[in-house]
C-alpha cells in the first residue's frame, strides 16, 4: 500500500527560485557586494579556528553579543536563528496554537501566510490601501475586534519597497493586545527602527537578517529582539544547535566590521537612488511603467501591465529581475549591473 500525504502537504509545492546562470542577478534583493572580497582573510582564520568534531555553541554567544554590539542592544534579548525563515516558523509555531489566528498584510512577505498554514493557523490577509500604504488605525482596529493572536509584516516592506514610521509601528504596538511581529529586514536601508524598544513593549519581535546590507545571505543567519518574557521561551522553544559554527564564527568576524558594512549600506542606497531616478525617467517616456514607487529599501518596485512579459524578455538577455503579477521588483546593484539593466528595459521597453 503506497503512503498517502496528508491534505496539507499535497497542497503545496516547493519554493522556486530563478536559474541563477544569469549574469546579472537583480531578483534576490541581496547585496551587490561581497564582503569576503575585503576581509576575507579575517573570515578564514575566524573559520579555521573551528573545532568542527564539536557541536557549536547552542547559545551562539559570541556572534550573539557582535550582533547586539552592532545595533546597541542588549544580547540577552537576542536570540539567534539560521535565517530569519527559522526564528518566524518558531514563533508562529511557539506562540500560537492550531486554529489561533495570525493576521498578515497584502502584499507582503509571502513566508508569514506559508509558515502560518504549515502550523495549522488561521490566516487572516488584510488587503493595505490602494496606495499599498498601511493604515495602522484600521489593523489595530480589526486585531482587536477579531481575537487576533498575532501581526506580523516586513518594514520596510518586501516586496512595496515602502516603509512604516517608527511613530505608527509603536502606535499599533501599544493599541493591540496581540503579539506584533516587525520584520526590519531591509530597516538599515532606511532608519525607522524599532528595536530599541522591545524592553518597553512586552508584546513586540523585531526581526532581524544578515542578509541584506550586511552581505551574509549564504550563511542563513537572522535574530530575534524581543523582552526577557518573550527571549526565554523562544530559546527554550528552539533547537539546541541550530547556529552551525561555520556561520557563527564568520558572522561574527563580519559583524566586528561595521564601518564597512556601513559603506556599503550607503553604497547601496546609493545605487538604489540612481536606479529608481533612472526608471522615473523611463516613465515619463514610456506609459506601460504605470507607477515607481518611492523605495526606502535597496530595491525598486514598479508597477505595469507588462511585468510578465519584461521579466521574461530581460531573463533571455540574461537579467534576472522578480517578476510579482502586475509588478516588477528591481535589486540595486552594482553600476555596471545597473547599467546592463537599464539599457536592456529601455530597449524592451521601445519594443513593447
Amino acid at each position: 500500500m503506497a503512503y498517502e500525504l496528508n491534505k496539507k502537504l499535497k497542497s503545496i509545492e516547493p519554493y522556486e527560485t530563478l536559474p541563477v546562470t544569469s549574469p546579472v542577478r537583480l531578483d534576490a534583493n541581496e547585496s551587490c557586494y561581497n564582503i569576503a572580497d575585503k576581509i576575507g582573510d579575517i573570515i578564514g582564520k575566524a573559520v579555521k579556528d573551528i573545532e568542527f568534531n564539536r557541536y557549536p555553541d547552542p547559545t551562539a554567544k559570541k556572534v550573539t553579543e557582535a550582533f547586539a554590539t552592532f545595533y546597541g542592544i542588549k544580547p540577552e534579548n537576542c536570540t539567534a536563528g539560521n535565517g530569519s525563515d527559522e526564528l518566524i516558523f518558531l514563533i508562529l509555531s511557539s506562540f500560537l496554537e492550531k486554529g489561533d489566528t495570525v493576521v498578515t498584510l497584502s502584499p507582503d512577505f509571502s513566508m508569514y501566510a506559508f509558515y502560518g498554514f504549515l502550523n495549522e493557523l488561521k490566516i487572516r490577509n488584510l488587503p493595505k490601501e490602494d496606495d499599498l500604504k498601511i493604515d495602522v488605525g484600521k489593523v489595530a482596529e480589526y486585531c482587536n475586534n477579531n481575537d487576533v493572536g498575532a501581526i506580523i509584516f516586513s518594514n520596510p516592506c518586501n516586496p512595496t519597497s515602502l516603509g512604516v514610521r517608527r511613530q505608527d509601528v509603536i502606535r499599533l504596538v501599544k493599541n493591540v493586545y496581540c503579539l506584533v511581529i516587525v520584520d526590519e529586514a531591509y530597516m538599515d536601508f532606511w532608519g525607522e527602527s524599532v528595536i530599541d524598544l522591545t524592553d518597553e513593549y512586552d508584546n513586540l519581535v523585531v526581526l532581524k537578517t544578515c542578509s541584506k546590507n550586511m552581505g551574509m545571505a549564504a550563511l542563513r543567519l537572522g535574530f530575534a529582539v524581543a523582552g526577557d518574557k518573550i527571549t526565554t521561551a523562544l530559546r527554550a522553544a528552539k533547537s539546541p544547535y541550530n547556529v552551525n559554527a561555520v556561520t557563527q564564527a564568520a558572522a561574527a568576524a563580519v559583524l566586528n566590521h561595521k564601518s564597512l558594512i556601513m559603506e556599503y549600506t550607503a553604497e547601496m542606497i546609493n545605487s538604489r537612488k540612481q536606479l529608481q531616478n533612472s526608471i522615473c525617467e523611463l516613465s515619463e517616456r514610456y506609459f506601460t511603467i504605470e507607477k515607481v514607487y518611492d523605495s526606502v529599501t535597496n530595491f525598486v518596485f514598479v508597477k505595469t501591465p507588462k511585468a510578465q512579459e519584461i521579466s521574461e524578455k530581460l531573463l533571455s538577455r540574461g537579467v534576472a529581475v522578480r517578476y510579482m503579477g502586475s509588478y516588477l521588483r528591481i535589486t540595486a546593484g552594482t553600476e555596471e549591473e545597473n547599467s546592463i539593466f537599464l539599457r536592456e528595459f529601455r530597449e524592451i521597453l521601445s519594443l513593447l
